[in-house]
């Protein structure tokens, strides 16, 4: 039984014609040159320059220069044309020599829970340069294993953790402390995925590249896979794939006994999250999802964003035949692109058994898809997210 993963096309993965913008991350690597600057200087600077993973740099206007808050310095995110719920977001850095800092203010983050250990990295003289990075007000705290930082320590990913020092150290090879800070944080991560990968508090400083791809799939498949190892490092045997909002709003309800770490919402990364589980560990998926992304399942594809699949209407109409429907619900079959109207019909006719066909195939082709290492059950969910109409 063969199953497919189509990739993107470009139009959508790379949206192109569309303006990028830069990470959390990149932003607060220029705060921190800013803010360091100004520590060495004695003088804010207006801007400020920084270098990308890439080479390529790239500089920021500064903003919130308060004399009575020295070293303290925010560069406004710019996401571009990406639907970000950081887009505008302060953030913000306090630098401060590390003499003058500690005890106190390492002792401070580490009470917090937002202290990260000192980063040391020799330099080309073989020396050490020492960035002690510190999470702030809107910054999350890690609380759970899984996501490759510390438990206790503050949610800024290695990457932008290597850029911030990597800009500091450009300004100063002295000790310093940097307390990275996003104003506001806490309720911009109630639109992320943070509460359920454990990270309390605020938001995560992310990015791989320095730069945000409007409507980038890549975030996204990174955001499936890390939800996946923090499940399993929960040990969990059971993790609830679905495949949007209103499908992941009626999972939690139908088992409240799981606990929120263990959904995940995967979009149109079916196959890369049951790839994943199953590398994991994890015993058992619970799929939940609407008539279209399922039906494309039960063909076998894995991918199922509607400008590299379609559903397979043959495939319905076969169905329908196979289980004795009547004529209205075999011409729905073929009647439109759409399975959405299939299961209308079905449901309208009172004539249910097809769709429960396409679930237990959708499940088979998902146990195919990892070599039958996961036992996988399918839940097709009305398009309101309500009511469960069929399961395989």
């Amino acid at each position: 039984m063969s199953t497919s993963e189509p990739e993107l096309s470009p139009d959508v993965a790379a949206a192109k014609g569309l303006r990028t913008g830069w990470t959390t991350g990149t932003c607060a690597s220029a705060a921190a040159r800013a803010a360091a600057e100004w520590l060495v200087t004695g003088a804010a600077p207006e801007a400020v320059e920084v270098g990308l993973p890439s080479g390529d740099r790239v500089s920021f206007p500064t903003a919130d220069v308060d004399p009575d808050t020295p070293h303290r310095v925010a560069i406004i995110k710019d996401a571009g044309d990406d639907p970000d719920c950081t887009d505008g977001a302060h953030v913000t850095a306090q630098v401060a020599w590390a003499e003058d800092a500690a005890p106190a203010d390492v002792a401070d983050g580490a009470d917090t829970g937002r202290a990260v250990t000192a980063d040391h990295d020799a330099d080309a003289n073989g020396g050490t340069d020492t960035v002690t990075l510190l999470g702030g007000d809107g910054v999350g705290t890690v609380t759970k294993p899984g996501l490759g930082l510390p438990v206790g320590g503050p949610a800024i990913n290695p990457v932008p953790a290597r850029m911030i020092r990597a800009a500091i150290a450009e300004v100063t090879d002295r000790p310093v402390v940097c307390t990275i800070s996003v104003p506001g944080g806490q309720k911009m991560a109630e639109k992320t995925s943070n509460a359920r990968l454990g990270i309390e508090g605020g938001i995560s400083i992310l990015g791989t590249t320095g730069i945000v791809k409007p409507f980038s799939t890549a975030s996204y498949r990174a955001s499936v896979v890390q939800q996946i190892d923090v499940a399993a490092a929960q040990r969990l045997d059971t993790v609830v794939l679905a495949t949007g909002s209103r499908s992941d709003r009626w999972a939690q309800e139908a088992w409240p006994d799981l606990p929120p770490v263990a959904f995940v919402e995967v979009g149109d990364f079916t196959g890369i999250a049951l790839r994943r589980a199953a590398g994991d560990g994890i015993a058992q998926v619970r799929f939940v999802g609407m008539a279209g992304k399922i039906a494309k399942l039960a063909a076998g594809v894995m991918m199922t964003h509607f400008h590299r699949s379609k559903v397979d209407t043959d495939l319905l109409e076969t169905v329908a035949k196979q289980v004795g429907a009547g004529e209205t619900v075999v011409a729905a079959a073929t009647e439109t692109n759409t399975a959405r109207h299939f299961a209308e019909v079905c449901l309208a006719e009172n004539e249910p058994a097809a769709l429960t066909v396409l679930c237990e195939m959708a499940a088979e082709r998902c146990r195919a898809h990892t070599g039958d290492e996961l036992a996988v059950t399918v839940t097709m969910v009305d398009f309101a997210g309500e009511e469960e109409i069929a399961r395989g």
